[in-house]
């Protein structure tokens, strides 16, 4: 995760605590009404206006944050942040991944992105950074390998659109991990949010196997 997109979300989670502190009587209703903690923080998402990610963090406040010592000291930070940072989350949205999703790629399905990613890039897609061959035989060659559980390669949906791949290959005993998000998707976060989903899938794929990011066409 990029360390502007760090500094970001932090500053989401405490603007979010200096909220609820200072709306807490009408928080607190509303956490008691609630059915059950998923419900919680949906309520405290649509109170506060801010992600489920703040709310979570807001629901995990403990009393002793109530005193007016931890308040100015949330609000010291939460302006330390502010004067780090020239964007808002609101500007990357993606960057919480709460909208992002990842699914297996497919290579009769996703040659279109696939395709993209290779024209942009002008790498074989085995992230060994020589050039591209023929599509087909890029195709063939993934195909391969995915079947031999030697990578795994995933598409980054948003909604109905294909906005990113992410691509996992196994090599001397490390999964060399590469992210591209299509140029028209770039700067708005879905770099960062691909990141954060693949990490679970791709200890799920390659269990015990130390994990290494690696920027796009680096050799690994």
């Amino acid at each position: 995760m990029a360390d502007h997109d760090i500094a970001a979300a932090r500053r989401e989670i405490t603007d979010a605590m200096l909220s609820a502190l200072d709306r807490r009587h009408e928080l607190l209703d509303a956490i008691v009404e609630a059915e059950d903690r998923g419900a919680a923080v949906d309520v405290i998402a649509e109170l506060l206006g801010t992600s489920r990610q703040s709310a979570e963090a807001v629901l995990g406040l403990s009393f002793e944050l109530l005193t007016k010592s931890s308040r100015r000291k949330i609000a010291a930070e939460l302006e330390d942040l502010n004067s780090q940072l020239s964007f808002t989350v609101s500007e990357r949205p993606a960057a919480s991944g709460e909208t992002l999703t990842l699914r297996p790629f497919d290579t009769d399905q996703d040659r279109d992105i696939f395709a993209a990613r290779t024209e942009d890039t002008h790498t074989a897609g085995d992230g060994s950074g020589a050039p591209a061959r023929d599509l087909d035989d890029e195709l063939s060659a993934a195909k391969t390998r995915l079947f031999t559980e030697d990578a795994a390669w995933f598409v980054a949906v948003e909604g109905p659109q294909k906005v990113g791949l992410v691509f996992g290959e196994l090599v001397g005993g490390e999964v060399s991990v590469r992210i591209w998000i299509r140029p028209e998707h770039r700067k708005r976060g879905y770099g960062t949010a691909a990141l954060r989903k693949c990490r679970s899938e791709m200890a799920a794929y390659f269990p015990a196997v130390p994990m290494v990011v690696r920027a796009p066409g680096a050799t690994p």
